[in-house]
């Protein structure tokens, strides 16, 4: 088997939001952010504005995995025909094979020659590893390919950089594993599996911690998309940590290895760093 690995990437996105849009888009939510009781109790007196206090702003960048698999198997079987005759035959001579025809039909045997291909993208969301459709959307932006060095710029700056959840080599073994299917084969004559991408993307939220009375609570804006949403969460315990993209960026010979059951190291060509057309 021989399998193809390009380099790990890491990209950034651009944030397309100034802070002070991001804010004033956080602070219309604030009152949906403390719950029904809140919402209800503003249909009958508007809640003042000093009652909400903004405890906590949080500029970051949340990450997701983006991989493309493809494989390519060139293989042979042996199958049996079954072909149809009219009533009055009672056999089939092809080359020098005479062939009986019982029940209106006869067998003969051939061998098939086989290639099956797939290629498929996975988006996997960086913090609850589960595998997330809807990041394609955000494929559709700008984004910038990033060293460790502007990682660490970044957090220099004040940003919070969230280390994703799953290394490159877990999301590489279980997304190679779930695109090598079953052959039907009686002879393998080529298998490739070829890791097109695996990019680590970086896309900006901004995040809003308000208190009222007592308690707190937190409302998120896309920078990419300009969504708003309540119920978010803060990662301020990253603040200040420079990410180790060495540490993320781990893939190797073992992690295909264990992916692929049977497979002998020895036998396994590994090409990692291939000059491959970026398809973003």
């Amino acid at each position: 088997m021989q399998v193809e690995l390009a380099e790990e990437r890491v990209f950034r996105m651009t944030d397309r939001f100034t802070l002070e849009h991001a804010e004033g888009r956080a602070w219309s939510k604030r009152i949906e952010a403390f719950g029904t009781m809140a919402r209800v109790t503003g249909l009958f007196a508007q809640p003042k504005d000093d009652e909400f206090e903004t405890v906590y702003r949080e500029r970051r960048l949340q990450p997701f995995w983006r991989l493309t698999v493809s494989t390519s198997t060139t293989y042979e079987r042996a199958r049996d025909y079954e072909m149809k005759v009219l009533p009055e035959v009672r056999e089939v001579t092809i080359g020098e094979q005479v062939l009986p025809v019982v029940a209106g039909q006869f067998k003969v045997r051939g061998l098939e020659s086989c290639k099956e291909e797939t290629r498929r993208e996975t988006l996997i969301d960086g913090l609850s590893k589960q595998v997330a459709p809807g990041l394609s959307a955000y494929l559709q932006h700008d984004a910038i390919e990033i060293d460790a060095g502007a990682l660490a710029a970044a957090t220099a700056e004040g940003l919070v950089v969230v280390p994703p959840e799953a290394k490159a080599s877990m999301v590489v073994r279980d997304v190679i594993a779930a695109a090598i299917g079953k052959i039907d084969a009686d002879k393998v004559l080529e298998e490739l599996v070829r890791v097109e991408a695996v990019d680590l993307y970086y896309r900006p939220v901004h995040a809003f911690r308000y208190r009222r009375a007592g308690k707190e609570a937190v409302v998120e804006f896309d920078a990419v998309t300009g969504e708003t949403r309540t119920g978010g969460a803060t990662f301020e315990q990253y603040l200040g940590k420079v990410m180790d993209t060495q540490f993320l960026l781990d893939v190797g010979a073992e992690t295909l290895n264990m992916v692929i059951p049977g497979a002998n190291l020895a036998k396994m060509m590994i090409v990692k760093g291939m000059a491959l057309r970026d398809k973003r």
